[in-house]
């Protein structure tokens, strides 16, 4: 199992790949992935239990994960490639015509990993949800995982999810919310405001806890806390701040680089900042 500084290490690769992949085509979301690869890749390296070598579609007996913000796909395909799922050199194929790397994730081209295509927002948790249920009534002890954006809660069938899971008491449900506060249009409180977040969530019956997403022990730490609140009999839902570009300082808090691509220039300085840990595809 990788200790602390080695999923550091690993998420400093996993930040090359987001802003080679998304300036080599020139399109994409390098902004939120930045912030949430910490997140990825504590999960796929560490918190999950797992099997890239043997997947399949139905994940039982192993743990699933849904990437709901199906936007920031760069940090989910890096991770899937990293921790074995396909060969890394597919990352080059990113987004391009023909390819199982599509701008959102999509289950109709095999992509190893891919069990839900997302990118609608407000979907994936529902799907988590009915997930999560199938996995009780079969007896699997395995947990879903869902990653999700802040500004994603605007859309209401999110809370007619929570309402859902709330009531049938999907304890083997884990949600992070990557509450970095930025959307594509602006401040999330300017765009569409929701305060009380933790009251929200606490009364549709979920437990919540909170972390800084960037911090890589505060991940760890936070996750093992998550597990041990499944014998509470709730949802468990972490409000994950987070930094939008973290890694990449001229990126980092602006809700400008959502979906923006860097130049050659600017992808010759966030390069710089991010050290080269297990190769370049």
């Amino acid at each position: 199992m990788p200790s602390t500084s080695e999923l550091q290490q690993i998420a400093s690769q996993v930040r090359r790949d987001i802003v080679r992949m998304v300036h080599a085509v020139q399109s994409g979301h390098p902004g939120g992935s930045l912030g949430c690869a910490d997140y990825l890749t504590a999960l796929y390296f560490q918190i999950m239990e797992h099997n890239p070598a043997g997947f399949t579609q139905e994940g039982k007996n192993e743990d699933l994960f849904v990437l709901s913000n199906g936007h920031i796909s760069p940090v989910f395909y890096s991770v899937l490639a990293r921790s074995g799922y396909f060969d890394v050199k597919e990352l080059a194929t990113f987004r391009k015509l023909n390819s199982r790397l599509q701008g959102h994730p999509t289950t109709h081209e095999g992509l190893p990993g891919v069990r839900i295509a997302t990118g609608s927002l407000g979907q994936g948790l529902s799907v988590a949800a009915g997930m999560a249920l199938a996995k009780k009534m079969d007896g699997d002890q395995h947990i879903v995982y869902v990653n999700m954006g802040d500004g994603e809660l605007q859309e209401g069938q999110n809370w007619e999810a929570i309402m859902y899971a709330g009531h049938q008491k999907l304890s083997n449900l884990i949600v992070a919310v990557d509450y970095n506060k930025q959307q594509i249009d602006g401040n999330v409180i300017e765009i569409m405001s929701f305060d009380q977040l933790r009251n929200k969530f606490e009364a549709f019956n979920w437990n919540v806890l909170e972390m800084n997403g960037n911090d890589m022990q505060d991940i760890l730490d936070t996750n093992v806390k998550a597990k041990a609140l499944r014998a509470e009999g709730k949802p468990i839902v972490i409000l994950m701040h987070t930094e939008m570009g973290a890694g990449v300082d001229f990126m980092m808090g602006s809700h400008e680089w959502h979906g923006i691509p860097p130049n050659d220039e600017q992808l010759a300085r966030a390069l710089n900042q991010l050290p080269e840990t297990l190769g370049d595809y």
